[in-house]
């Protein structure tokens, strides 16, 4: 079988924020911007990567999540226990420089594994920990 990861999904609670993040610190393209006010599904990718995304949607906006899992969602989002990625780059001290610049929870500096792999980790606007491996 041929088949690709095209998208993922992660949450996002404040879309603007979310954008100049995606955009700003990481260097994203924005690639559609769809809805309004906090009701935004919001694509973005790395540039020269067309086939990659993350699609940023509003917590929760699925008619079938009760109210009481949107509660639930929204407590684990603000613990930022809810939506995680793993990204990767041959320069993360670079990006880390970028990232650590802004107004962004920096969770882990740039540090070597036991099991092999140099990696950072940080939360977005949202806080979803986002992981950067080193590309070696």
């Amino acid at each position: 079988m041929d088949i690709t990861i095209h998208t993922t999904a992660l949450p996002h609670d404040d879309p603007d924020a979310s954008v100049a993040f995606y955009r700003d610190t990481l260097g994203f393209e924005v690639r559609s911007d769809v809805g309004q006010g906090r009701m935004r599904w919001i694509t973005v990718g790395p540039a020269g990567q067309p086939g990659t995304s993350i699609l940023l949607t509003p917590p929760a906006a699925d008619p079938g999540v009760t109210d009481d899992e949107r509660r639930t969602i929204s407590e684990m989002m603000a613990k930022g226990t809810y939506g995680w990625i793993l990204l990767a780059t041959p320069d993360l001290d670079g990006v880390f420089e970028k990232v650590q610049a802004g107004d962004t929870e920096v969770v882990q500096e740039p540090t070597e594994q036991p099991y092999g792999i140099r990696d950072c980790a940080f939360r977005d606007p949202a806080g979803n920990l986002i992981r950067i491996q080193e590309l070696r």
